[in-house]
């Protein structure tokens, strides 16, 4: 049997904290548990969590020793990790163990040097965060979880589910997994990163002189609109254009039509039961191809599977829903002006 020992740092994340007993604790191989997973801290008692909820953990850090992996959950502490904890993953890491962590427990293991020259992902929300404190992680925030070596970092929340899998995955298999996933009524293996969920703002408007002509591409996006007819709006050269645009909005004209058009045609999709051929007209991505491959680069999603994802339309009272199914993509970039 596999034994796992679960880190709750505190202020821990108490859903991060019930991940992997959910998951592994679910895992039967020939009719015999695959995992036994303990819970353990450097006090144990109880332990603060998020909403002011108190957890009770029975196990001190002693039990990492005899574990085979070690994971730590998601946790609002940053700077002030006991030095035991430390410590303790250290000597696993030493021990060539397996080391994992669920949404902010990556800033536990950077601080333990156990990310050092490494790819590691944590919850997209606190990245620039991470990057900051930790330049030598090679952060990867699109995706879900991360393997590098034995060491494994997961996005936040349910993305620990994914890592979990994973982990299911590799002992075990894609079968024993898969079984797992349904119990959990997970998928599997979810499509795409956490680039889906991840807005992707404009950087902000530092000037006005192209105000006017910005509102009027907005109102023709589905037109092949191309830096000419955008200077002649302007009465300038497409050169002053082109200047004035990146220096107002950080951007090249024709990266700001395409900002915009993807931006629709996720509005789209979210809301309407357009076509693709549909949704990729009214937003200027003109083709379905050119709709496909600009979305999966935004969202690591297919539109129909970005659409299953977010759709904001009223649901009936009783729906059946599968999960997306990937499609190839296209090669095509929308307008005229290349």
């Amino acid at each position: 049997m596999h034994r796992v020992a679960v880190i709750a740092v505190p202020p821990a994340t108490t859903f991060d904290l019930s991940i992997p007993e959910l998951v592994l604790g679910e895992t039967t191989v020939n009719g015999c548990p695959g995992y036994v997973v303990r819970f353990c801290t450097a006090e144990p008692g109880v332990v603060a969590g998020n909403g002011g909820l108190g957890i009770t953990v029975p196990n001190g850090l002693e039990i990492v020793e005899d574990s085979d992996t070690v994971i730590v959950t998601g946790t609002g502490a940053r700077d002030d990790i006991d030095p035991r904890v430390l410590q303790a993953l250290r000597r696993t890491a030493a021990a060539g163990r397996r080391i994992a962590s669920i949404c902010t427990g990556a800033f536990v293991l950077a601080q333990a040097d156990l990310l050092e020259g490494r790819s590691a992902t944590t919850y997209w929300a606190k990245s620039e965060e991470f990057r900051s404190r930790f330049p030598s992680v090679d952060l990867r925030p699109d995706a879900l979880y991360v393997e590098d070596g034995n060491v494994l970092t997961s996005a936040g929340l349910s993305a620990g589910i994914d890592l979990c899998l994973h982990l299911v995955r590799s002992d075990y298999g894609a079968a024993t997994a898969n079984a797992v996933a349904r119990l959990v009524v997970a998928a599997p293996v979810r499509p795409g990163g956490q680039a889906q969920f991840i807005a992707s703002p404009l950087p902000p408007e530092n000037g006005t002189s192209l105000a006017a002509t910005r509102a009027w591409a907005l109102e023709r996006l589905p037109e092949p609109l191309t830096r000419a007819e955008l200077a002649a709006h302007a009465r300038t050269s497409v050169r002053t254009l082109t200047r004035r645009f990146h220096a107002e909005t950080g951007l090249s004209p024709l990266q700001w039509l395409l900002h915009q058009r993807i931006e629709l045609a996720k509005e789209l999709l979210e809301s309407t039961d357009l076509p693709m051929e549909r949704v990729a007209q009214r937003s200027g991505l003109v083709t379905t191809d050119s709709l496909r491959q600009h979305m999966s680069r935004r969202t690591g999603l297919t539109p129909s599977a970005y659409r299953a994802a977010f759709t904001r339309r009223a649901a009936p009272r009783t729906r059946v829903s599968s999960p997306p199914q990937p499609q190839a993509g296209g090669d095509q970039l929308p307008g005229r002006d290349r």
